[in-house]
């Protein structure tokens, strides 16, 4: 089990989740953040941290929100746009730092009004 970034934070990615990680698993893409399922340890710490309330406990999706679930294990399992390998389980978020590419499904959203 792991937690999930949803839809709520496309064209936002607030970070606060990101100083409470203790293990550095959320990384940041070009338009939100992805929580790597391998790299998870399931504390928690993030979901209370979220200020815009788009973490979930995988169990605890939204029926609407479940294709987040795949989603986030694709941006580190596939092959993203503009990238030769996937990104897979580099150890921690810092030592990559921004991405700048989304999964498909992120990608294909439509831009959040400002």
């Amino acid at each position: 089990m792991t937690y999930v970034i949803g839809k709520e934070c496309v064209d936002v990615a607030e970070k606060s989740c990101v100083q409470e990680c203790p293990v550095d698993c959320i990384y940041e893409g070009a338009r939100t953040m992805y929580i790597n399922p391998d790299e998870c340890v399931d504390c928690g710490a993030c979901k209370p941290a979220c200020r815009v309330e788009a973490i979930y406990w995988e169990g605890d999706l939204p029926d609407d929100q479940r294709q987040h679930l795949d989603d986030n294990a694709a941006f580190f399992r596939q092959t993203l746009p503009g990238r030769d390998v996937p990104l897979g389980s580099p150890g921690g978020a810092a030592g990559v730092g921004r991405v700048g590419v989304d999964t498909p499904l992120v990608a294909a959203m439509l831009a959040r009004d400002s």
